[in-house]
Order: C-alpha cells, then sequence, then structure tokens
C-alpha cells in the first residue's frame, strides 16, 4: 500500500498533474471531428433549405402579361384596351370643357363624372396594357378629335345638346362592345378592366339621361349599330 501511494505521488510531480500528452491529443482530434460534423450537416440542410424555399417560389418569367394568360389575348380583347384608352382621351377633355361652357348643373354634374371615371379607368388601361404588353394610342380618333371640335365651337345651350348627343351616342356604342369582351375574354386582367369600364359607362349613361336633353334620334343611332341576331 505505501509502494503504490509512492508511485502515485512520483507520477504526480512528473506530470505536474497535468493528463497525459496522448490523452489530449485524442481529445482535441475527436472535437475536430465533431466539429467537421456538425459543418457538413449544416451545409447539407442550408442546401435542402433552399431548395425547399426556391421550390415554392415562381419560376421567372411567370409574372407580367404570363401570368395574366396574355396566351389567350385575341384581337378583340386588344380593340377593346385601344378604345376605352381613346375614350378618356376625348371625354377628359369634353368633362373639363362641361365645367366653362355648360349652361346646365346637370351639364356640369355630368361633365365632372367623365372627368373622374375615365381618369381611373384610364390609368387602369394603361397598367394592364403594359402587363399585357398591348401598345396604346397617345392621341383619340380622327372622328373623336372632330367632336372635340365641335364642343369648343358650341356654348350654353347648343353646347349642351351637342355634348349630350355626342356622349351619349359613343357611350351606348362602347357599352355594346364591353358586354361581348366581358361575356368572352379568357385574360383576368380583361375581365376586370371591362367590368370597371362596364360600371363607369354606365354611370356616365346615367348622369346624361338625367339631363333631360337624350332624343330618340340619338338612341335610333345606338340602336342601328347593335349586330342583328339572326
Amino acid at each position: 500500500m505505501m509502494k503504490s501511494h509512492a508511485r502515485n505521488a512520483r507520477y504526480a510531480r512528473n506530470s505536474g498533474g497535468a493528463f497525459p500528452m496522448s490523452r489530449v491529443l485524442a481529445a482535441v482530434v475527436a472535437l475536430a471531428a465533431i466539429v467537421a460534423g456538425v459543418s457538413i450537416w449544416m451545409s447539407r440542410g442550408g442546401d435542402e433549405e433552399g431548395q425547399t424555399v426556391a421550390g415554392n417560389l415562381p419560376a421567372a418569367g411567370n409574372g407580367g402579361a404570363a401570368g395574366a394568360g396574355a396566351g389567350g389575348l385575341t384581337e378583340l380583347d386588344k380593340t377593346f384596351l385601344v378604345k376605352v384608352r381613346q375614350a378618356g382621351l376625348w371625354e377628359i377633355p369634353a368633362g373639363r370643357m362641361a365645367q366653362s361652357q355648360a349652361s346646365s348643373e346637370a351639364i356640369k354634374r355630368a361633365g365632372m363624372h367623365l372627368l373622374d371615371g375615365h381618369s381611373k379607368l384610364d390609368q387602369l388601361t394603361r397598367e394592364d396594357a403594359k402587363a399585357l404588353n398591348v401598345p396604346l394610342p397617345d392621341e383619340a380618333s380622327a372622328e373623336q378629335q372632330g367632336w372635340v371640335d365641335q364642343l369648343k365651337a358650341a356654348k350654353g345651350r347648343e353646347f349642351d345638346q351637342t355634348f349630350v348627343d355626342l356622349l351619349r351616342a359613343s357611350h351606348g356604342k362602347i357599352f355594346i362592345t364591353i358586354a361581348e369582351v366581358r361575356a368572352t375574354t379568357k385574360i383576368p386582367l380583361i375581365r376586370r378592366l371591362a367590368t370597371q369600364a362596364n360600371n363607369t359607362v354606365n354611370d356616365h349613361m346615367e348622369v346624361l339621361e338625367d339631363t333631360g336633353l337624350l332624343t330618340d334620334a340619338v338612341l335610333d343611332d345606338v340602336a342601328s349599330t347593335v349586330p342583328k341576331s339572326k
């Protein structure tokens, strides 16, 4: 028993109370292996997570026109966008003229509806046309510019009647086109625009009719453009 204590005492003095070097090296190697294993696991986990997130994101190029279903865009859809754009290009100026040239408060009110409705509709039209890659004109048609010239030359009651005649006829005709587009288009953006245009045009027809100046001649003119059923 005394010899054993003596050996332990000598070992403690020779080692300075520290672990043998072989054990220290073994511990370092084991720790390094653990760290390396954790790094590999984290790297693989990160890659798998990235792949999972990427798989849930829309592929590049799926937005815009493609996401809107531009593949089903028809000539009628394109014509509709152009017509709505051109309507705003002459009806907004007409609404402004009504504020200074009309003799009736009802005409001025109708003009305000034109300004508000077509300003909003024009913005939506331009946004949709951009998404669908459809070019839009920057000016009204030659016929519409002629209507603007008629309004510029009229004052007072003459302006009031001309305003109602021109605008109620044009709204009635585009109203027919809107219904066809809304019923047939395959493009969600066009359906939304047609719905908005339908509400806007219907509102404008109502305020124009509220002036009391709508004539049968205007209604007959609109009726002549309706396709006859077989």
